[in-house]
């Protein structure tokens, strides 16, 4: 029996932050579908972005709406639902004194896999980041771009059906950008994968779509082709996103 297709769906998603008398809209009433692809997910700071994907991965309540996995709502799902989730965020703090190798096995410990196969998910998910030469050096000795490969590496134990990256790419060289980006771009043939990232030409020529989100709200999705056609015809994505956020949101 073949396994059921991804699909992630936002309806109608709310987020009001409330402090005292006031209160800020940071997600207004977002709605959309993804299937299995790479998406990715732009605006300036203070869009939303981050907002939304916590609460996508379980990090934070929404105020309103719900985000469905398959048709069922993630919240009745529960752990379910976290077993095919792979989330890295922009930030983590890490264990200076843990090695590579046992950061990735305490993850995948707390993911519940099963200890017969952790030390492999370990190797393998360390190969797609072209981390593996590396495992057993402790974190203390890691440059930023490596701890940042790490985190991908974490988020992608398990084999998640549903991957969101924050900024994924950030403090990595170009070649290692590169490798990240091809790696992303070939595991999304069978899975939902949603990228929030400013580095505009990481999600340019391997997204399906590119979802615009602009205080709280979405100002368009479409395939990047389409978006340049739209807003800047003959251009490039980095032309659509100065032409919705203007030149000094970048």
């Amino acid at each position: 029996m073949s396994a059921p297709e991804s699909i992630m769906e936002l309806r109608r998603l709310t987020k009001i932050y409330r402090s005292g008398k006031e209160s800020k809209k940071a997600l207004d009433g977002i709605s959309f579908t993804l299937g299995p692809g790479l998406y990715g997910l732009l605006g300036p700071n203070g869009a939303g972005k981050s907002t939304m994907m916590n609460i996508i991965t379980g990090n934070l309540d929404a105020t309103g709406g719900k985000v469905l996995w398959n048709g069922k709502n993630i919240v009745r799902l529960g752990a379910r639902f976290r077993r095919v989730l792979g989330y890295m965020p922009q930030q983590q703090s890490l264990y200076d004194s843990f090695t590579g190798r046992r950061f990735l096995l305490y993850l995948a410990a707390l993911k519940e896999l099963p200890r017969a196969d952790a030390a492999k998910e370990v190797e393998r998910t360390a190969a797609l980041v072209h981390l593996e030469t590396e495992l057993d050096k402790r974190l203390a000795a890691y440059s930023g771009g490596m701890k940042q490969r790490l985190l991908a590496a974490a988020a992608l134990l398990g084999d998640p059906q549903l991957l969101i990256m924050d900024e994924p790419t950030a403090g990595l060289d170009p070649k290692e950008r590169v490798r990240l980006r091809a790696a992303l771009a070939e595991l999304a043939h069978d899975r939902v994968i949603l990228v929030a990232t400013h580095v505009v030409s990481d999600v340019e020529h391997v997204a399906n779509e590119i979802l615009l989100l602009k205080e709280g709200k979405l100002v368009d999705h479409a395939p990047p082709a389409q978006l340049i056609e739209k807003y800047a015809p003959g251009g490039t994505l980095e032309d659509v996103y100065l032409a919705i956020f203007g030149e000094d949101e970048t």
